[in-house]
């Protein structure tokens, strides 16, 4: 591919990389800069994050900061309560953001836009300059299967009311070269809704050199049922507590030396409630690779959301066998067994991963499946190698 100068916009400093959006933009940026010229434009929400400038500046020729603290966001919701405006657009509204929109494509040379997120759609869909939009779901399916979750009554109703504003939103979609989603289930949902033929996928990936299980998984033991994600991330407290609560103690029964280890920062308060002497919560873990060594089975009973998750594709780079409902499976492309049990039902979610604790043939006939999955199809060096086709496209 010829040499190209791109601009990432991102709705999130991107470091350290320990989330979805981060984790994205940090490994396509870093594995991109080798062979082309990068520009960076991103909110920063805490001063903190500055201290990791040093991090990124390799993968940059420039980067740019705009201060949006968390009080700021909030202030933006308020108004938007009462206008036709997604909570999730208004949260990311910033006058400063565009008048640095403006100034970074006047003084530097850009051939092509990435915008990351719905969110940051507003400062560069009516750009005149190849651009392609990168979506980590779609949002609209995200909040559609929320709102049907039981949760109380007032979360449900603004729900109710973002999900019709983030699907005519959405539609912005069409103003874009390309927008990319992580999941074929994704594409055909927006594509269906909005009527566009500007959609591909672009998967989320899983950095096999961190997750990297050099003398191969140990299937004997079947001591630890593990979650693992940021614990302050709605679908995943949904989904340790619907485990824990409707599935865990039926498990925990039979297998009396078996323990329920949810890894993740910043768990809320009824994330931190579930804590027992057969539950354990551990808030953040600096090596998390080491949690799905001791991992017997990783779980993934999400009920709501969309796209891919990442937990799902560390475990099998890691080559634990996981049990995950029909949430996201379908951006794996991949049948189930190969690493990943698809089960919808709780009945069935809890004789799957009974079926794994009661077998350690079947534990490492699923992980290692999982793993040859992974090194195949869901390496980051393979993506952002997509990736650097699709803005070729572009701009040619």
């Amino acid at each position: 591919m010829h040499l190209v100068n791109i601009l990432f916009l991102a709705n999130r400093f991107p470091y350290p990389p320990f989330r979805g959006d981060k984790l994205k933009i940090y490994n396509l940026t870093k594995r991109l800069s080798k062979k082309h010229t990068l520009y960076l434009l991103t909110f920063y929400e805490d001063r903190d994050e500055l201290n990791y400038l040093q991090e990124l500046k390799p993968f940059f020729k420039e980067i740019e900061l705009v201060y949006l603290p968390k009080w700021q966001s909030i202030l933006n919701g308020i108004p938007a309560l009462l206008s036709r405006t997604p909570l999730q657009m208004a949260y990311f509204k910033s006058a400063k953001m565009k008048r640095m929109m403006k100034f970074v494509l006047e003084h530097y040379k850009i051939d092509v836009v990435h915008t990351q997120h719905l969110r940051m759609s507003q400062y560069t869909k009516d750009l005149n300059i190849p651009k392609i939009l990168d979506l980590p779901d779609a949002f609209s399916l995200y909040f559609k299967r929320r709102k049907e979750t039981e949760r109380p009554l007032i979360n449900r109703l603004i729900d109710a009311i973002e999900i019709g504003r983030l699907a005519k939103a959405e539609g912005v979609i069409s103003k874009y070269d390309k927008t990319l989603v992580c999941s074929v289930e994704d594409k055909n949902y927006l594509e269906k809704l909005h009527k566009t033929n500007n959609i591909d996928i672009l998967l989320n990936g899983v950095d096999l050199t961190t997750f990297d299980i050099k003398e191969g998984h140990d299937y004997t033991h079947n001591h630890t049922v593990l979650f693992t994600g940021n614990m302050d991330y709605a679908p995943n407290v949904d989904g340790v507590q619907y485990f824990a609560k409707e599935m865990w103690p039926i498990l925990s029964e039979k297998y009396p030396n078996t323990k329920f280890v949810i890894a993740g920062q910043r768990p809320v308060e009824a994330v931190k409630k579930l804590s027992s002497n057969r539950i354990e919560v551990t808030g953040f873990v600096p090596d998390i690779q080491e949690m799905y060594k001791q991992a017997s089975v990783v779980i993934a009973p999400l009920r709501f959301g969309a796209g891919t998750q990442n937990k799902v594709l560390e475990a099998m780079a890691m080559g634990v066998p996981t049990v995950c409902t029909h949430i996201g499976f379908e951006g794996l492309q991949i049948a189930s067994g190969d690493g990943v049990i698809m089960a919808k039902e709780k009945e069935q979610f809890i004789a799957e991963v009974a079926s794994l604790l009661d077998s350690s043939e079947k534990r490492q006939h699923v992980g290692e499946k999982g793993l040859d999955v992974a090194r195949n199809r869901f390496s980051w060096d393979k993506i952002s190698n997509d990736l650097e086709d699709y803005f070729n496209e572009v701009t040619q």
